[in-house]
């Protein structure tokens, strides 16, 4: 595992830090083992090769001792450098994006989970082909007399990603429409829906478990939970939420699966109340929880949705380091401490989510004439429409409110 440390590099991340996390990356795919990992620095890349010819011939001395056949790179590698490595050093060769993309891959189960990943490896295949076609050279149409330039392999190869891609994009709709009937369902039960977000192996999954008594996969690994799974729960007051946990976040995650697994993490958007949860016990903490901030701010996350920060692992603290974090989050309002994985904060939690979810919201029929205009108006804007029907004497309304703003409509 080689860590390029880039001294132009804007990254907030200690090179340390990020190639121990690569290092986790790793560690996610049972079948590889890591031999060796270090960081690289690079004053600046070489465009052909990425490292110096020096560095290039240290590293394939040492990848021959070990009898090593694949290497990572934790960093962007362009199909030019990883044909010119490959060939260099005898190795195979991934990227991070790539092994992301074999983690995910490994992961997915669910029907819409393995069509976002094959999409968003199509797209990130597509760059590549230049490094299986440099061989070939430019064919001719006809019967190679006075016929004009056929296309070339690498053309042959794209247009046929290209049609596997909308085969999988028409497969994708099919599958995204029968999730949105799911969650157009879902919005008729008058439950809210509660979203954990946060950094891969935050511990979302565990607490997940520890709230619901379910048995989701929750390890000690990177994106051990690719597939969003949601679950009732009943809070101690008596009330019901729907529960969900989503895929981890990480710092750099490769576009093509922001852009693949964006219905996935809908479930996130369209939460009443979503617990951003952070391992609050990692070095770099503070740094994850802005990667996280970022990404759900790149997705649409609406600006009304309240956000509770849960500092997890409070187990994992030293008794010092403990005092102190209790001490900061007792003056923020928007932050909980607890421990997953030993239960402790878990049921002030409970408390906490049922105090900002509000009242509680029940359906109303409603038939109302042309001449109630307003009132019609007044439930539009405050969004409590759930059907309307047109009728002969005016609207049909199914509307979905509290208690309050139900007797602030009957004022009206």
């Amino acid at each position: 595992m080689i860590h390029p440390d880039r001294k132009n590099d804007p990254g907030r991340r200690l090179p340390e830090h990020r190639l121990a996390e690569a290092v986790s990356l790793a560690a996610a795919m049972p079948e590889l083992e890591v031999v060796g990992s270090e960081v690289v620095r690079l004053s600046k890349g070489i465009p052909g090769f990425l490292f110096g010819s020096g560095k290039i011939a240290e590293i394939k001395q040492r990848l021959e001792e070990a009898e090593v056949d694949l290497v990572l790179i934790d960093g962007p590698v362009t199909p030019v450098q990883q044909r010119n490595l490959e060939k260099e050093w005898g190795v195979k060769l991934l990227d991070r994006t790539g092994l992301i993309l074999e983690i995910f891959a490994d992961r997915a189960r669910t029907r819409e989970g393995v069509l976002q990943v094959e999409l968003a490896a199509l797209s990130y295949q597509r760059t590549r082909l230049v490094r299986a076609w440099t061989h070939l050279e430019r064919q001719r149409g006809g019967f190679g007399f006075v016929g004009g330039p056929g296309e070339t392999q690498i053309e042959s190869d794209r247009r046929a990603i290209d049609e596997q891609v909308i085969r999988l994009r028409r497969q994708l709709e099919k599958v995204v429409k029968t999730r949105e009937l799911h969650r157009a369902a879902r919005r008729k039960v008058p439950f809210p829906i509660v979203a954990l977000a946060g950094y891969t192996n935050a511990g979302k999954s565990t607490l997940f478990n520890r709230m619901t008594g379910a048995d989701v996969l929750a390890k000690d690994m990177l994106f051990a939970t690719l597939d969003p799974t949601m679950r009732g729960v009943v809070l101690p007051s008596g009330r019901r939420i729907i529960l969900s946990d989503t895929v981890g976040f990480i710092s750099d995650l490769p576009h093509q699966l922001v852009a693949a697994f964006r219905a996935t993490l809908e479930e996130v958007l369209e939460a009443d109340l979503v617990l951003h949860v952070r391992d609050i016990s990692h070095p770099e903490t503070a740094e994850q929880a802005e990667d996280v901030r970022e990404i759900l701010s790149s997705l649409g996350l609406r600006k009304e949705v309240p956000v509770l920060e849960v500092w997890n692992k409070l187990d994992l603290l030293d008794p010092v380091s403990r005092e102190s974090t209790l001490a900061n989050a007792a003056i923020r309002p928007d932050v909980l401490t607890l421990s997953a994985w030993t239960g402790v904060g878990v049921d002030h939690l409970l408390d906490v989510v049922n105090d900002h979810l509000g009242e509680e919201r029940h359906h109303r029929s409603l038939n109302l004439s042309f001449a109630e205009g307003r009132r019609r108006a007044w439930l539009h804007e405050r969004g409590l429409v759930e059907e309307e029907e047109q009728t002969e004497e005016g609207w049909k309304i199914t509307a979905l409110w509290t208690a309050k703003q139900e007797q602030q409509f009957r004022n009206l």
